[in-house]
């Protein structure tokens, strides 16, 4: 197993063809701690856990959108791997919202096109797919709402309309305003509180 500092790879030089051979090399694999496993573009990738106040910012989603959320679903942050087999993609998204029946499964790979919602908050290491793979992915999956939280840039993006190509709306909004997140949810997302925290004085 090789780590890389920016975009560490499973056995990593090319592709493999089998989908299904890449979930059950992926179900075996031991993840060290403090990463995270997903499969990009035909390769395993292992990226780092984010920051602590990642976890703030999570819970600031989580908590109001919940109350949005259509009838009978869960927004959740629990690390669960959703597969996308169409575009062998596997990925484990910081924040999604799927109907509670999508989650009675005895299963670890759950449905992508289940999601109605998904977040993401990027990191030097997941920034590029975050932003790129990962939007035609989801749009093409048909997620109805995309939101991408880029944490470099202290920016959220809201992606909606979902196409063959991805998405073909979009609003961004810098940290400490409000975005609308449209249906299913039909709201606004106060981002306040997403920044990162002051560092000590020295």
């Amino acid at each position: 197993m090789t780590l890389m500092a920016e975009r560490p790879v499973i056995d990593g030089t090319e592709p493999h063809s089998d989908f299904e051979e890449l979930l059950d090399v992926l179900d075996e694999l031991h993840v060290p701690d403090g990463y995270k496993a997903e499969i990009i573009r035909g390769s395993i990738v292992v990226s780092p856990w984010s920051r602590a106040y990642y976890f703030r910012v999570m819970d600031l989603v989580c908590d109001r959108l919940r109350p949005h959320a259509p009838q009978e679903h869960r927004i959740g942050s629990s690390p669960f791997l959703y597969v996308f087999p169409g575009d062998e993609r596997a990925y484990g998204p910081d924040i999604y919202v799927a109907h509670q029946r999508t989650f009675e499964s005895l299963s670890n790979h759950l449905d992508g096109e289940a999601l109605v919602f998904v977040a993401e908050l990027t990191s030097s290491s997941t920034r590029g797919d975050d932003l790129t793979d990962k939007v035609r992915v989801y749009g093409k999956a048909g997620v109805p709402v995309y939101l991408v939280l880029d944490m470099q840039e202290e920016q959220a993006t809201v992606f909606w309309t979902p196409s063959d190509k991805g998405y073909d709306s979009h609003c961004t909004v810098p940290f400490g305003e409000e975005l609308p997140i449209p249906a299913p949810f039909d709201c606004t997302l106060d981002t306040t509180g997403f920044e990162p925290p002051t560092p000590p004085a020295t």
